[in-house]
């Protein structure tokens, strides 16, 4: 006996909420939080509203699924990086900058500072759990790294907090440049030499 084949729109549902996080990234990036309708973001995962209140009670909780499932796992790995890393600092710092930038900077999840930057005024409770989650967290990531260069007297003794955030700020600076074509005179294309000047700038002033 044979059984009827089911319908196409049947998926797996497990497999829902990962398509749900894709399309609310591709949507808060291109449109912002405050623009970005749950209706859309149902439609574009291919279910219905009902289906992701299954899963996400708000248009917040969605983005901080968003945020947990894509880059905080990624400062996860970084920060396993940094304490099992067998060469030198420089080594270290070279390798953390390129991944990150591989992982983020190349992905639609640069997207999302430049979404934080602008929105975070009217969202103070995102902007608070963006910082606590992802740049605290990154600071002190990148603080670690510094530590242990210092230790090793791989590096000059710097201020862990100050140096932290001047060294993560340019890698934010150029996400923001690849999501804002037409202000910044910027040529997306030519992103990863600016990655490749900034880390030996920044080598440059970290050697003893």
């Amino acid at each position: 006996m044979s059984f009827p084949c089911k319908p196409k729109w049947e998926r797996r549902k497990e497999a829902r909420p990962q398509e749900l996080l894709s399309a609310a990234l591709d949507l808060f990036v291109e449109r912002g939080f405050a623009a970005t309708r749950l209706d859309d973001v149902a439609k574009a995962a291919g279910v219905s509203k009902g289906t992701l209140y299954l899963y996400y009670s708000s248009k917040e909780e969605l983005f901080k699924a968003v945020v947990r499932n894509g880059m905080v796992p990624l400062i996860g790995e970084a920060e396993s990086m940094v304490d099992s890393f067998a060469g030198t600092t420089e080594e270290l710092f070279r390798t953390l900058m390129r991944t990150w930038w591989e992982s983020v900077g190349n992905t639609k999840l640069s997207g999302l500072p430049k979404l934080m930057m602008a929105e975070a005024g009217n969202f103070p409770e995102l902007s608070a759990f963006y910082q606590e989650e992802v740049i605290e967290r990154g600071e002190r990531m990148v603080a670690s790294m510094l530590r242990r260069g210092m230790e090793r007297k791989e590096i000059r003794r710097v201020d862990l907090e100050i140096d932290a955030r001047l060294l993560i700020s340019p890698m934010i600076m150029m996400m923001m440049w690849k999501h804002s074509t037409g202000v910044c005179k910027v040529d997306p294309e030519k992103l990863d030499d600016y990655l490749a000047h900034y880390i030996e700038l920044a080598l440059h002033g970290l050697r003893p």
